[in-house]
């Protein structure tokens, strides 16, 4: 089935950008991008997904295995006791032992969070993971895995981050790849007016992303 999704303001990341633009999947794979009116004449009847802000490519996460293993995700259920935001460094060492079973489900919810912000493709060496645990998580997930050729060297920050946009590149810089009409369908949005305010705001304003064509992510 057709989808068209439509935003304010599209950036493909490889052309100009696009005000009231639009683009139109089919399955996994991107059939135009342009403006909304020319989608809706060359696709009739295709369903229609309007978003608020910036509709981008989806982002390229240079650092999930740090992200996924060095890290602990909390679950929902444990919030009143560890918080909502992941554990690394002394706070995840008081923790101890976590078991296997706890830390898929930690590597799990942390694919998700990644997918909160719009990311769509991550990188490792060789294009794949040996951790059996964040392997099983990436595969499931369906994000692309991708080599680290032309990975930065050194952090903004004192540590990997899960906005993409903390290692201070621009839109072009971040995204797994630009849009292209036969391309993959890996999307997302961002509510926010243009890059200028996205690169401020960072990857946490993400309403949205698409992977593959399908609709992974929905902020309430």
């Amino acid at each position: 089935m057709l989808t068209i999704h439509t935003a304010p303001l599209v950036l493909p990341a490889g052309a100009d950008p696009v005000v009231d633009g639009a683009v139109v999947v089919d399955g996994d794979r991107i059939t135009a991008v342009g403006p909304y009116e020319e989608a809706v004449d060359d696709a009739p009847g295709a369903r229609v997904r309007r978003w608020p802000g910036v509709l981008t490519p989806g982002l390229r996460q240079w650092h999930p295995l740090w992200l996924l293993r060095q890290c602990y995700h909390p679950d929902p259920r444990e919030a009143d006791e560890l918080g909502e935001q992941p554990l690394w460094g002394e706070r995840l060492a008081a923790l101890g032992d976590l078991g296997e079973s706890r830390w898929s489900g930690s590597v799990r919810r942390g694919v998700q969070r990644m997918l909160r912000h719009g990311t769509t493709a991550v990188a490792s060496p060789g294009a794949r993971f040996r951790d059996p645990l964040v392997a099983t998580a990436v595969a499931r997930s369906g994000l692309a895995v991708v080599g680290t050729t032309n990975a930065p060297g050194v952090l903004l920050g004192e540590r990997p981050d899960l906005d993409p946009f903390a290692e201070g590149y621009d839109l072009p810089g971040t995204v797994h790849g630009p849009m292209t009409v036969g391309g993959r369908a890996d999307l997302a949005v961002f509510d926010v007016p243009d890059e200028r305010a996205l690169r401020e705001r960072g990857a946490a304003t993400c309403v949205a992303t698409v992977l593959a064509g399908r609709l992974v992510y929905r902020a309430r």
